[in-house]
């Protein structure tokens, strides 16, 4: 009997290819590519005064192309390849159609896939550390600084933890989709790249509201339901492990917004916009390295502490460290990634099931992943506190890789250009930096005049707006 044609083999479908595992790992790959663009390219651009909004738009912006570009030329390989030492891959191109159309390390998928899924991954890593340096860092520093730390720091965390030959992967740690990998390491890197690059201009730091909160709220809403590719491809399978990632993903997420804005609300008397992003953030990084090895009673527990600890670290701790008040964190990534992974990372190592693991592994030594409440309850108390000693191993890993590695990336791209803008570039902004405007109209009252870096100048002399305090616009 003929199989129906939707099944039939022939070589563009060869018989080890799942079209429904495909199909849905290119689906995540693009949710997870929205995150950064348009996501993270409307948040940044609305969090941040007006007159930066092109500039921390296009970091991001830029960033996501560079990485694809590097990703295919080297940067593959090197974390998922063949190993060249314990901690990293042989470097080598992902461009030719013999490689790309042979089965992925893991998954009933192409290559292709793996490399469009994993390059995304690694785009938004490079994107979230320039959250912490919006607002000064030159543009030709952040050409140079996005393909040195993918090269030198990104692919060395991805292929110790991720990859099968890696040294943690071996250990047994587990980083579920990337509370170490993507969140620590940006939030580390991103805090050693800002303590470089030096602060803000102190009126900017004094007084820095954002220029759009609902466009803040639209990127922060991107970013959230893009997470379900995030966590749901991270098994490389449609399966029932993908789903338990996403629900875990959402009701952590949510729970940490409502702990936040609760926070907020007792403590400061007003429910923060701002705040609640926060917290949905913090919420999103934390259940990241757990989402599908926990169960959802857990995902609540981490929901509050990921909506608590980051809120005292950055509301009250913030303000007492003489070290964090002197880095110039613009919208806290220190504390939403940093703070918030690595308490990802350590309720893992205390909530995994081992079952859930078995599921996601599919490994036979499966049995080496437990959570230390597992561990205790299973009469296994020395696995469980091996796994979290492996968790925190991990976890310092990772912070002394991304502190001593940003740290040479940043002295030598000052050797080659400033990493810090003039004084005149930062009292203009996006002006200065790219000769453009994010608004044609400003503020009530406020003229609209001409950019002296723009092709098309109008007279203000001759012809000028302003907005009526009606809103409308009024030629004067």
């Amino acid at each position: 009997m003929a199989l129906p044609s939707n099944l039939t083999l022939y070589e563009a479908t060869p018989e080890w290819l799942n079209k429904g595992d495909n199909a849905w790992q290119l689906t995540a790959a693009t949710l997870v590519g929205l995150q950064s663009i348009p996501g993270l390219v409307i948040l940044y651009g609305s969090m941040v005064k007006r007159k930066w909004a092109i500039n921390s738009a296009f970091m991001a912006f830029y960033a996501f192309a560079m990485v694809l570009v590097c990703w295919v030329g080297w940067g593959f390989r090197m974390s998922f390849g063949d190993k060249l030492v314990f901690f990293l891959g042989k470097p080598a191109v992902a461009l030719d159609e013999k490689f790309l159309l042979n089965p992925a390390f893991l998954g009933y998928f192409p290559n292709a896939t793996m490399v469009f899924f994993q390059s995304v991954f690694a785009a938004i890593t490079v994107i979230l550390i320039a959250g912490s340096l919006l607002g000064r860092m030159n543009f030709r520093a952040w050409i140079l600084f996005v393909p040195l730390w993918l090269t030198f720091s990104y692919t060395v965390a991805a292929f110790s933890i991720w990859c099968p030959q890696g040294w943690l992967a071996k250990l047994g740690v587990i980083d579920f989709a990337g509370g170490f990998v993507i969140h620590l390491a940006s939030g580390v890197a991103g805090f050693t790249a800002a303590f470089w690059v030096g602060p803000r201009a102190e009126k900017d730091r004094r007084n820095s509201p954002p220029n759009n909160v609902i466009l803040m709220l639209a990127g922060a809403g991107l970013l959230w339901m893009g997470w379900s590719g995030f966590n749901g491809g991270a098994p490389f399978v449609a399966s029932t492990i993908s789903s338990l990632a996403i629900l875990n993903t959402h009701v952590c997420t949510a729970t940490s917004l409502l702990t936040w804005l609760l926070l907020d609300c007792f403590l400061f008397g007003k429910p923060s916009v701002l705040g609640a992003i926060q917290g949905m953030i913090t919420g999103l990084v934390c259940i990241t390295p757990a989402a599908g090895v926990v169960q959802c009673w857990a995902a609540i527990i981490m929901g509050i502490i990921s909506g608590s600890v980051p809120w005292y670290t950055m509301m009250v701790l913030h303000n007492k460290v003489k070290l964090l008040r002197s880095v110039d964190d613009p919208i806290a990534i220190f504390h939403t990634h940093a703070v918030a992974g690595s308490l990802g990372g350590i309720l893992t190592g205390f909530f995994a099931l081992p079952k859930l693991c078995r599921l996601f592994y599919m490994v036979t030594d499966w049995e080496k992943y437990i959570g230390l409440v597992y561990g205790l309850q299973n009469g296994r108390t020395t696995a469980g506190f091996k796994q979290m000693g492996i968790q925190l191993a991990a976890m310092a890993f990772v912070i002394v890789l991304n502190v001593v590695v940003t740290s040479i990336i940043c002295l030598f791209i000052g050797l080659i250009v400033p990493l810090r803008l003039s004084d005149e570039e930062l009292e203009t902004g996006d002006d200065a930096v790219h000769g453009e405007q994010a608004f044609a109209l400003w503020h009530d009252g406020e003229r609209f005049g001409s950019s002296k870096h723009n092709n098309k100048v109008y007279d203000t002399d001759e012809l000028s707006f302003v907005l009526s305090k009606s809103g409308e616009v009024e030629m004067v």
